[in-house]
């Protein structure tokens, strides 16, 4: 389906820092932990719901899953905005009591049209490259997006890491590789959607980084942005390709159980995506990554336990606790800052 809020900035997107200076090897604060341990929770949990969506009711629709899940996080976040509960901006943020109810100007909506539609193509390709591929391979094959990410953050933000850091990833990678070595489910499109839906990631979680803080807004903010850009588009597109109408002709969709996922499945989509923007901004990009590879341990076990995909394969596991490894060498690094 995240308060690293940024601070305020000047309302001209023209006069605005473009890249976060973060230094990208600071420790991790105890705040960043917390944040980083919600994210894997949801995201554990939103992996499984839309497999089972996805395959165990055969809904031949990712993308109006998606739809559904943006618009439910739109009304959500305007519901909660209209009754004073949250904020859209850094500046709200700290004066609770004299909250008002306005949304985001239309000139810092436009400022973060780069974040949401990459925002829309990561939701589009993610959601389509869960469905060919069993649960663990799936997982394996994401692993590999450390390296994009941290190829984006360089080109994008100028962002050096420590050679430490370096080497953790380079052992995350080299287990997603073993792990995938004797695949006898290997499918060449799932398999190339994967890698793609990796590189979309990547470009958007170094987009949340460069531009997040620059546009004044706290996470919620951005996520109402992403919501009003990218939500329109999505129904129109899914008008067009014949999705909506399937959906409406699709068997279960009446069914309590069917009906039961997607409803959670939107629930942890909206928590995800506070979490993801929250992690990234509190932390980096990167870490957000490398969280992503540590809640692959429960992913698989999940996957393997409730949708049979993979068998067991002594080759598989180990590739699976060396990536483990190099994603808990990664922790330590940056809870010492080094």
């Amino acid at each position: 389906m995240v308060s690293m809020e940024s601070s305020s900035k000047n309302d001209e997107p023209q006069n605005l820092p473009i890249f976060s200076k973060k230094n990208p090897n600071t420790a991790m604060t105890k705040k960043g932990v917390y944040v980083a341990i919600s994210y894997m929770a949801c995201a554990v949990l939103l992996v499984i719901f839309n497999k089972a969506a996805l395959s165990s009711y055969s809904f031949p629709c990712a993308n109006v899953i998606t739809l559904f899940q943006m618009i439910s996080s739109t009304l959500i976040l305007y519901v909660l905005r209209r009754w004073k509960v949250i904020s859209f901006t850094v500046q709200d943020s700290h004066t609770v009591a004299t909250r008002t109810t306005d949304l985001v100007p239309f000139k810092k909506v436009l400022h973060c049209t780069p974040v949401a539609l990459s925002y829309l193509l990561y939701m589009l390709v993610s959601m389509e490259s869960i469905r060919g591929i069993n649960v663990p391979m799936y997982t394996t094959l994401r692993r590999t997006t450390v390296f994009f990410t941290m190829m984006a953050e360089y080109f994008l933000a100028r962002k050096k890491y420590s050679s430490y850091v370096v080497t953790c990833v380079g052992i995350i990678i080299l287990g997603a590789f073993v792990a995938g070595a004797r695949d006898l489910s290997f499918d060449y499109y799932s398999y190339t959607v994967v890698l793609v839906s990796n590189i979309t990631t990547a470009v958007y979680l170094a987009c949340i980084s460069s531009l997040g803080e620059s546009s004044g807004l706290n996470s919620f903010g951005l996520m109402w942005c992403n919501g009003i850009i990218c939500t329109p588009i999505l129904l129109l597109w899914t008008a067009y390709s014949g999705d909506l109408d399937a959906t409406m002709n699709f068997s279960y969709l009446y069914t309590t159980g069917f009906q039961a996922v997607i409803v959670l499945s939107c629930a942890l989509a909206f928590l995800l995506n506070y979490s993801v923007f929250l992690n990234t901004t509190i932390n980096s990009a990167l870490t957000q990554t490398v969280c992503g590879n540590l809640k692959d341990l429960f992913t698989v076990g999940f996957g393997w336990l409730v949708f049979r995909g993979l068998p067991f394969d002594l080759l598989n596991i180990a590739g699976q606790c060396l990536s483990f490894l190099g994603s808990c060498l990664y922790a330590y690094c940056k809870l010492k800052g080094i």
